[in-house]
């Protein structure tokens, strides 16, 4: 798709160029979009999931000998327990009060190895309470108290965007246009996915665009889903702290009216792609984005860059004038200085052609045939594959022959039958 256009901002009173007008000129209809009553209110990080490589020290298995207990650990009390496959992870310490979960014990490596065995997730008021630096000391505080052999293995970050005097429209999902390589379609429409809590804040209050395997855009009703969630009041006190980007408007936020949020979730893996790929424009060197504290100056670009992924067209070949007001008017609301200005985004794929997409075909070919003898079922079969840490590899390659993952999952799904029907219990 051809690059969109932005509508041109104009000054109210003298009629010129103005970036930073929310008056809006469509240059091909001239038609005008008014935006000032739209109140940006906070721009943050909402999630930050660290992840780490070590092995797991002994006496830490000893804290999930019986699960859904309270247990002593870093200086601190955790609830222990189990956690589904989904997760990747086989256990799991929580503390709410701190708003940190430490997930532990990685399904897929083995325990007396050196693996991916951590993932510390932290809440939103966690991340507001301390700097990147600051937070980044203590996840690798309790990161030290449960691996030896420890190192870094990359994080994922959630931005959120709270606003107000904005809406998504009716129309939403038909312009909302983006490079997504899988959509999930429930709703008969496919290129929305209607998040699962839907139906608790309202069918079509919540949309989400992407795969949370890659880069995911959510828009939702902020204060329906605090409200849901009874944390209404902590985000209250967010917005009323923050309170804008807009400088002739210190009281924007409005109880009165809904707040909706616009997120961009990225996965480890697009950050690693990020790691990759861009450099700083004026030493040449690539970015670090191995741990949240040395990623967080980036944030900024990671914003513009999500976006640029997900359009929001007024017509083909334009941004809607929200669209061009959020992505160029909103800066990550951290203590740190933005490196946006100094750095050249670019994400790095690696191909599987040749050799290792040969590889890849030859190992689903040999994987289907093992599912096969011991008659796992299609669903169960890919939930497995997309929790393998090659599963990236897997993905890219199909998707350079133009499949989507769902598409990937039918072909999956055809092989197991045809074995099934061919080779029966012989396989």
């Amino acid at each position: 798709m051809a690059r969109a256009k932005d509508f041109s901002r104009i000054d109210i009173e003298t009629g010129l160029e103005d970036s930073k007008s929310r008056l809006f000129v469509d240059p091909g209809h001239m038609g005008f979009v008014d935006l000032s009553g739209v109140r940006l209110l906070r721009c943050g990080v909402d999630t930050v999931r660290q992840l780490y490589r070590g092995m797991i020290r002994p006496e830490i298995m000893a804290l999930f000998e019986t699960p859904g207990v309270m247990v002593d650990f870093a200086g601190q009390r955790w609830h222990s327990g189990r956690v589904g496959r989904d997760s990747g992870y086989q256990y799991k310490l929580q503390n709410a009060d701190l708003g940190i979960i430490l997930l532990v014990k990685n399904f897929n490596a083995k325990l007396d190895c050196i693996g991916p065995h951590l993932k510390i997730e932290v809440s939103p008021h966690a991340i507001d309470a301390f700097s990147p630096e600051r937070l980044q000391e203590r996840l690798d505080y309790y990161a030290d108290a449960v691996l030896t052999h420890l190192e870094l293995n990359q994080c994922a970050v959630h931005l959120a965007l709270d606003l107000q005097g904005w809406q998504p429209p009716a129309d939403l999902v038909a312009r909302m246009h983006c490079k997504a390589r899988t959509h999930r379609d429930i709703s008969g429409i496919n290129e929305v996915h209607w998040a699962t809590k839907s139906s608790v804040y309202g069918r079509g209050e919540t949309s989400m665009f992407g795969s949370a395997g890659g880069v995911q855009l959510a828009i939702y009703n902020k204060t329906e889903q605090a409200r849901a969630t009874d944390k209404l009041d902590y985000w209250e006190s967010v917005w009323k702290r923050r309170d804008s980007f807009d400088e002739g408007d210190p009281d924007n936020y409005d109880p009165a009216q809904d707040v909706w949020r616009v997120e961009l979730r990225y996965h480890h893996s697009i950050i690693q792609q990020f790691a990759s790929g861009s450099i700083d424009v004026k030493t040449g060197e690539a970015i670090d984005t191995r741990s949240y504290a040395a990623f967080s100056g980036h944030l900024d670009g990671l914003w513009r860059y999500g976006l640029g992924q997900f359009k929001l067209l007024a017509r083909p070949g334009y941004f809607e004038p929200i669209w061009t007001l959020i992505r160029d008017d909103v800066r990550v609301d951290l203590p740190v200085d933005s490196l946006l200005d100094q750095t050249e985004y670019k994400r790095y794929y690696k191909t599987s052609r040749g050799f290792s997409g040969k590889n890849v075909e030859l190992f689903l070919g040999n994987f289907v045939s093992l599912l096969a003898r011991e008659r796992v079922g299609a669903k169960k079969a890919f939930e497995t594959l997309q929790q393998w840490d090659c599963w990236p590899v897997i993905r890219d390659h199909y998707a350079a022959k133009d499949m989507s993952e769902h598409d990937l999952y039918k072909h999956i799904k055809a092989l197991l039958e045809e074995r099934n029907v061919r080779w029966g219990r012989a396989v």
